[in-house]
């Protein structure tokens, strides 16, 4: 897929402190893409440069091939962690004068405003306050605001931040239906959860250095590791030549729990083959790692020993 987005050999420090360190991203076109991270790790930073509220150092950004330019900014929807509404205003009004900023006629803005709060049940607060907004109302206000002018680029950093489960489900469906309309949505977030329902592509950034990148797909059949969970009735051998069991539990009634690393050369049909004719088989299913499990362990080995060594397993 051709990237729309791309990120080249980019630098960035603060005084002594080095906040990107030569890291190079290509983010496909009409896709999800998670940009995913520990505080601190840099992606504010990455965030803060595609969006032109700094420079890089080193390296540059490019938009569908050309080198990043002021022009590029009405092309990009940015919703920030910290939000920026402005609280004495009324809803409708505000969206107004942000559309307008972005360019949008009046009759134009107006209509897209008035079928935006219909989709995101916002209607009767068109003529509150922001600050008479709980929270999660507040950010449905700055979403919309975020994504009225359409935009081809749209970077959302927690985008879920306050929001109970409906709503989040609610914003869930309008980032799928926005990206099958040919939008690019860059999602930085560190709830899980989201990358695995959402997430096309994902990059992981930490201490400054990209330390993975790809597929959900291609990244999460990297980390299988041929371990599968049994559930079942009877009595497995504890030690064998094709597989080793890493957990066990006894359950009522001669029931069991293993869990069952198969060794090389060894496939799950063989290992189905042995059960069925030695134990009876309730459940059989692989443990592949979560994108939650894989963040935790790719942070974990690029952690310097001195830090590793006091950080909790």
């Amino acid at each position: 897929m051709t990237p729309i987005l791309q990120a080249i050999n980019v630098r960035k420090a603060y005084a002594a402190h080095v906040a990107l360190d030569d890291v190079s991203l290509d983010i496909p076109e009409r896709s999800i893409f998670g940009l995913l991270g520990p505080n601190g790790a840099g992606k504010t930073s990455l965030i803060r440069i595609i969006t032109q509220i700094t420079a890089a150092d080193e390296g540059e950004i490019r938009v569908r091939g050309q080198k990043l330019h002021p022009g590029h900014i009405a092309d990009i929807g940015y919703l920030p962690e910290e939000r920026g509404l402005y609280k004495k205003m009324k809803v409708g009004e505000q969206l107004l004068y942000l559309a307008r900023l972005r360019g949008l006629s009046r009759p134009d803005a107006t209509q897209r405003i008035k079928g935006w709060l219909e989709r995101l049940d916002l209607k009767p607060w068109a003529e509150k306050n922001v600050e008479d907004l709980s929270k999660g109302m507040q950010q449905k206000v700055q979403f919309v605001a975020t994504v009225l002018h359409e935009p081809s680029i749209i970077i959302l950093d927690e985008p879920f931040s306050g929001f109970d489960p409906i709503n989040a489900n609610l914003i869930k469906d309008e980032i799928l239906a926005l990206r099958d309309k040919g939008a690019t949505i860059i999602f930085s977030t560190h709830r899980m959860e989201s990358v695995e329902e959402l997430c096309d592509n994902i990059a992981l950034i930490n201490r400054s250095h990209k330390v993975l990148d790809g597929s959900v797909r291609d990244i999460k059949n990297t980390f299988r590791s041929q371990t599968y969970e049994v559930e079942g009735r009877g009595r497995l051998m504890v030690t064998h030549p094709d597989f080793e069991v890493l957990e066990h539990k006894d359950r009522e009634n001669g029931h069991f729990y293993d869990v069952i690393r198969l060794h090389a050369g060894t496939s799950p049909n063989d290992l189905l083959r042995y059960l069925i004719g030695n134990v009876e088989v309730h459940a059989f299913r692989e443990l592949i790692p979560s994108i939650n499990d894989i963040f935790i362990r790719r942070v974990q080995e690029t952690m310097p020993e001195s830090l590793l060594e006091t950080t909790p397993a």
